[in-house]
């Protein structure tokens, strides 16, 4: 009787794991059309990442004259921006200014009624956006890659299981980090100022303007301890060889540390806000 009752619910579980799979299946065919309908958008957003693959190389390599700078070769500097680059286009999400937009005009009370999680919505939906985004992308780091291979041929990649599992943990930051920030939504309407001053330490500490091993050393204290580095910057920083894959076990616990912050801030936002959230717009 126990294995029987044992056997019915491993059933059930599974049945519901396969449910789950099919509506996220669903929900990502919808949005990767969506994207691709306004993939000219997406073109327009990316080449700004392709500005800073262009310039910021070149003003490091201009301020250290071709010597290594915190240990950053020329070469190894110009692969940082590349890949950093790369796996931002698929980690770092931005869809806090859409939730609010939805939260605004109503279209939130359809989403919170549909037979899934939100959060499972939101990475299903979010995940369609960073395969284009990254598609789009990849044609340009293979030309600059080209272009500076020059200066990048020897050097070395670590592409060992620490290094995927931390590009994982990084998008789950990310969208962890986001979606609870963008449930500040439901308190004001205002809420876009917020979401610009996000971008200033997200820039400076997330290893995009430059990378976290070049700034003072109370900088990249702060940087360890908040959670931008651990989106993008962490995963290049293993990829390049600048974390030994010894201390990337550390990486990896932090990133995890952060979801579960960023899951309880949304949850504490979300339960909190759904008492004011009256879906105006509708």
């Amino acid at each position: 009787m126990a294995g029987s009752g044992s056997g019915r619910m491993s059933g059930m579980l599974a049945d519901k794991l396969r449910w789950r799979a099919r509506q996220s299946l669903g929900i990502f065919r919808i949005y990767i059309q969506d994207g691709l309908a306004y993939r000219a958008q997406g073109l327009i957003w990316v080449l700004t990442d392709v500005t800073t693959a262009v310039i910021m190389p070149q003003v490091w390599m201009a301020a250290g004259k071709g010597a290594a700078i915190q240990g950053y070769t020329p070469g190894q500097m110009i692969l940082y921006y590349l890949c950093v680059i790369l796996l931002k286009s698929f980690i770092v999400s931005h869809f806090m200014w859409d939730i609010s937009f939805e939260i605004r005009e109503g279209i939130f009370s359809s989403q919170i009624i549909r037979p899934m999680p939100y959060l499972q919505f939101m990475f299903t939906r979010n995940m369609a956006w960073r395969f284009i985004r990254t598609g789009i992308f990849l044609p340009f780091f293979v030309l600059f890659t080209f272009l500076y291979w020059g200066q990048i041929q020897g050097s070395h990649f670590y592409l060992g299981w620490e290094f995927w599992l931390s590009v994982l943990l990084g998008h789950f930051v990310s969208i962890a980090i986001v979606t609870a920030l963008a449930m500040i939504a439901l308190f004001t309407e205002e809420a876009q100022a917020i979401f610009e001053l996000y971008y200033v330490p997200a820039m400076f500490l997330g290893g995009e303007l430059f990378p976290v091993a070049l700034m003072p050393g109370w900088v990249q204290a702060i940087a360890h301890w908040a959670p931008f580095y651990y989106t993008a910057a962490a995963p290049t920083e293993i990829l390049i060889g600048k974390v030994s894959p010894e201390v990337a076990g550390q990486v990896l616990m932090a990133q995890a540390g952060w979801i579960l912050v960023g899951v309880a801030l949304f949850g504490v936002l979300f339960r909190a806000g759904m008492k004011r959230y009256s879906g105006v717009g509708m």
